[in-house]
């Protein structure tokens, strides 16, 4: 069935909400299967879970999540047997079929591997198939790790250029406080992805039982939120579920912005790594809000060599306020040059 002109979806589940004392959650599974039958002609699905660490540790009777890279790696590839067999399981009951995915941060510092990633998801969504992602562990290294995945949840979105990212977790939304802590904090029902307001709450979270407190959940949106994706965050049922898909009132809905921006331009954001930080001064930040290139004569420093082709940062204030591709070898600077073109230049 050709699955082109239908809009995908993104649900990212939390290792609290699937995992139930040490197993999967079959309800939770079984419950969301029907809703995404329900959809499956006006929708694509994609999944991105979490479970299998805490699923590991649990038959390895860890006490605890694990702490050092190896023995989560040990508990991960333990665990995300039984938490895909489970997925197919219950999937295949429906006859759905489901893919598993598995992906590690240098798809998206590696842009061959983003083009593929890409492709490769894309075919399995036009062949009716659901994606079923998790993060490497096993192979990821402590600097290849996302960390949580949230923020690859929020990547995710990117590839499949979803309508909408669903992160269900095991608060009811985002609070103006942390809940945990006090008593009269509330919880925010709209909230714009590139507000203050937005920003301000990630100290303020606390962390849960996966790698991933709600600071990651902020900054998840942000993401989607920059890349035209609105993100709902819920905590699990059902109707809260349903709700989301139907685009109702539940949790907490963070806005996206108006702008879709190309996958290239992402990859720049996210994916391409810096090799030098170029201080600018007022007037080319002005310039470049105004979609302009970097010139040579608007850069008062940088803080190392770069070659053409290399990932540069923007610096203005103190702050990075756009990532880009050398279009100049440092050693040949000018004060006449073209540093970055505006098509390989992404404000943040």
């Amino acid at each position: 069935m050709n699955t082109s002109n239908k809009k995908n979806i993104v649900i990212k589940i939390g290792t609290t909400s699937i995992i139930k004392n040490g197993k999967v959650d079959p309800t939770l599974l079984e419950s969301m299967v029907g809703l995404i039958k329900k959809f499956k002609n006006q929708y694509n699905f994609v999944i991105v879970t979490s479970g299998a660490v805490g699923l590991g540790a649990s038959k390895l009777n860890y006490k605890t999540r694990p702490k050092s890279l190896k023995r989560l790696q040990v508990a991960s590839a333990v665990g995300q047997i039984e938490l895909i067999n489970q997925y197919e399981k219950i999937f295949n009951d429906q006859n759905l079929n489901v893919a598993q995915v598995l992906i590690t941060k240098n798809l998206i510092d590696d842009r061959e591997q983003f083009i593929n990633t890409t492709q490769a998801l894309n075919e399995l969504l036009l062949q009716g198939i659901i994606p079923v992602i998790n993060e490497n562990d096993v192979v990821a290294t402590e600097e290849l790790k996302f960390g949580d995945n949230d923020r690859l949840s929020a990547i995710v979105s990117i590839i499949v250029n979803a309508v909408k990212l669903i992160i269900i977790t095991n608060k009811e939304g985002l609070y103006n406080f942390n809940p945990d802590k006090n008593k009269e904090a509330k919880k925010i029902d709209y909230i714009e992805y590139d507000s203050n307001q937005l920003n301000d709450l990630i100290p303020l979270s606390k962390k849960g039982e996966g790698m991933g407190g709600f600071s990651t959940k902020i900054m998840a949106s942000q993401i989607s939120g920059f890349s035209g994706i609105p993100t709902q965050i819920i905590s699990w049922s059902k109707s809260n579920l349903l709700k989301a898909i139907l685009n109702e009132k539940v949790g907490t809905f963070i806005t996206a912005s108006n702008k879709k921006i190309r996958l290239r331009k992402l990859w720049i954001a996210y994916g391409m790594a810096s090799v030098a930080n170029v201080f600018i001064d007022e007037g080319a930040a002005n310039a470049l809000q105004k979609n302009a290139s970097l010139l040579s004569k608007g850069v008062i420093k940088f803080n190392n060599s770069f070659k053409i082709g290399d990932g540069l940062s923007i610096v203005f204030n103190k702050k990075v306020i756009a990532k880009g591709i050398a279009k100049i070898d440092s050693n040949t600077f000018e004060e006449s040059s073209l540093v970055i073109h505006k098509d390989d230049l992404i404000i943040l």
